[in-house]
């Protein structure tokens, strides 16, 4: 008989560095529930992660100093148990010479990507034959401002790499554009390639690439609104199709959208509104990349900002981080919908989920 795979998800906080901040859980596929199996101090807020699955490695962003004594970016590389998840830091290293938000890895392990809010730049690091992170090979950084008080600056906010491993897109939430960089994987560097502007006052956030069809979404924080965009990989170029609210008619409160996903299945769409607390649920149209809404499922818990679809996609995770919780919905697989299993793990602060599956 075939053995189960371990599914582990790996969680990323706001913690000083003298408290933990990363947290190993096992997570059970049959039910969706979390089991603390590890917990590690050492890093300043560890908020956002990736994971190289076949490499057993967690990279986590952190905060630095540099030589002058300012903060800067920096990252962490831990290797974990596949067998227990326990964590096991390998090493850290600069990245930015500004905070960072949002790291990413590229398709082939070769780098890792990071985003900074307050420098409006992003970065390029290579990756050892070990899997420890190298010194930053390029630094890109963004100028100019919209119209908001918020965005009067670039504010790079996330990177999110297309299947191909040739361009990697980047959402700017202070200049409310989508920029396209071309990825050259042989020369170690980010070149600026395309951009496409959303309307002025949206704040792109976040973005998810469909994983079989010619489309991508990007989830606006300020404007609680998903735009959808077709994507022709040959030429890496986007171009905007259609913009939902992710809020309901009624809804009059403040309201900020943080994270985005699509199911496995490449079916149904989900956003986090934080303020409206919930996820926003949409079918998407796979003739022409439209959404249309399906519900708006409490996350039973205060800003949620990440959340992650496990392998599987039977189950959906919400970081609710006010109420410092991790919930578990399950999700209808026919109508996309989602419905609380019961299951909470308390943890402080949680920002980012992020799953990996071993065997």
């Amino acid at each position: 008989m075939e053995s189960k795979k371990k599914i582990f998800a790996f969680l990323g906080s706001y913690a000083d560095a003298a408290d933990p901040g990363l947290y190993a859980c096992r997570f059970d596929p049959d039910t969706g529930s979390l089991e603390l199996t590890d917990q590690t101090a050492g890093l300043q807020n560890p908020t956002f992660l990736d994971v190289n699955v076949e490499g057993l490695k967690l990279y986590a962003i952190t905060e630095g100093t540099d030589s002058e004594g300012k903060r800067c970016g920096a990252a962490a590389v831990y290797g974990f148990d596949p067998e227990t998840g326990k964590l096991s830091l390998l090493g850290k290293e600069l990245t930015v010479p500004a905070t960072t938000c949002h790291i990413t890895l590229d398709r082939t392990h070769t780098y890792i990507m990071v985003a900074s809010y307050h420098g409006g730049m992003i970065g390029l690091s290579p990756l050892l034959e070990d899997g420890r992170i190298g010194k930053t090979a390029d630094i890109r950084r963004h100028e100019g401002s919209s119209v908001l008080p918020v965005q009067n600056q670039a504010r790079a906010h996330s990177v999110f790499v297309d299947r191909s491993n040739r361009y990697a897109v980047v959402c700017d939430l202070g200049l409310d554009r989508v920029f396209t960089y071309k990825l050259d994987v042989a020369a170690g560097q980010l070149l600026p390639h395309d951009e496409v502007r959303v309307a002025p006052g949206s704040g792109p956030r976040h973005f998810v690439f469909h994983p079989s069809l010619p489309y991508g979404y990007v989830i606006n924080e300020l404007s609680s609104t998903i735009t959808a965009f077709s994507y022709d990989p040959e030429n890496g170029k986007l171009g905007e199709i259609q913009t939902v609210s992710t809020l309901p008619a009624s809804y009059e409160g403040d309201n900020a959208c943080a994270d985005i996903h699509i199911s496995p299945d490449g079916k149904f769409l989900y956003g986090s509104n934080r303020g409206y607390d919930s996820i926003a649920v949409y079918a998407i149209d796979s003739s022409t990349g439209k959404l249309t809404l399906v519900e708006h499922a409490s996350t039973l818990g205060g800003h949620p900002r990440n959340f992650a679809l496990s392998p599987d996609g039977r189950f959906l995770l919400v970081a609710n981080r006010d109420s410092n919780q991790i919930v578990t919905f399950a999700r209808d697989s026919a109508t996309g919908k989602l419905l609380p299993t019961g299951d909470r793990l308390d943890v402080s602060k949680p920002v980012c989920i992020k799953f990996a599956a071993i065997g």
